[in-house]
């Protein structure tokens, strides 16, 4: 029997979070780390597992995670993103559910430039009158 495997690639902020998904019983796997383990706070272990809840595949499903890049709240974007991708390679049928809750579209959301004669992107210098 051929190993079954389904992939997905999510994007967000500067992070990157390649994703397979191979039939087990739901373990997550970040970083060869289990996803308790890797994400402190129970927000992000939420937002990362939403593409599995809202199709009812939690435990269809082993998600091995490889993600770079950012910081943690852009890296279970880009983890989300990727499961939800992955599932539509695994069953199209599934499309209509992630889309609907948004899933599907990258967050395209970014830190804008710093600009020169300022502080930050838009932050200008304090005003001296004197």
């Amino acid at each position: 029997m051929a190993n079954i495997q389904f992939l997905g690639t999510g994007r967000r902020k500067t992070s990157v979070a390649r994703v397979r998904l191979v039939p087990g019983n739901g373990n997550i796997t970040i970083n060869k780390r289990d996803i308790d383990e890797y994400f402190d706070y129970e927000t992000l272990r939420v937002i990362a597992k939403e593409p599995l809840v809202i199709t009812e595949t939690m435990d269809k499903y082993d998600v091995l995670v490889n993600v770079e890049g950012g910081g943690f709240t852009g890296q279970a974007g880009a983890i989300r993103h990727g499961i939800a991708r992955a599932l539509i390679e695994s069953d199209e049928e599934l499309r209509p559910i992630l889309k609907k809750a948004g899933h599907l579209t990258r967050d395209s959301r970014m830190k804008e430039r710093k600009k020169y004669g300022l502080k930050k992107a838009r932050r200008s210098p304090q005003f001296s009158k004197r």
